[in-house]
């Protein structure tokens, strides 16, 4: 007699957790993906350049080597350039991030 009623509790049981991985799996794969790629700068800029501000547009640490900086400057540089329909606005503020961090004094943007 107690055969049948350890059968059925464990059937049951089975069945409410295996409902309650199918909703946590369903629950799991609609969740908002997380981007796997850096994001870049996405604010406006300030009235006077500052070495976290370019660090910022040109996606690198303040304290970063010379060659991650011109590398870093060069793949902005290809998605922002304005022969390839950028803006020239952005691009001087590109080139003004890259001054700003090598050290090459105050340029300053043209805009």
């Amino acid at each position: 007699m107690a055969t049948p009623l350890v059968a059925g509790l464990s059937v049951a049981a089975a069945a409410l957790g295996s409902r309650y991985m199918i909703q946590a799996w369903q629950a799991f794969r609609t969740r908002a993906a997380m981007p796997r790629v850096r994001r870049f700068y996405p604010g406006g800029f300030e009235r006077e350049m500052t070495r976290r501000e370019a660090a910022l547009i040109l996606g690198v640490r303040e304290r970063a080597a010379f060659d991650k900086i011109k590398e870093a400057h060069k793949r902005v540089m290809v998605a922002n350039h304005p022969d390839a329909g950028g803006s020239h606005y952005i691009a001087s503020k590109i080139n003004e991030a890259k001054d700003m961090l090598m050290g090459k004094g105050k340029s300053g943007s043209v805009f």
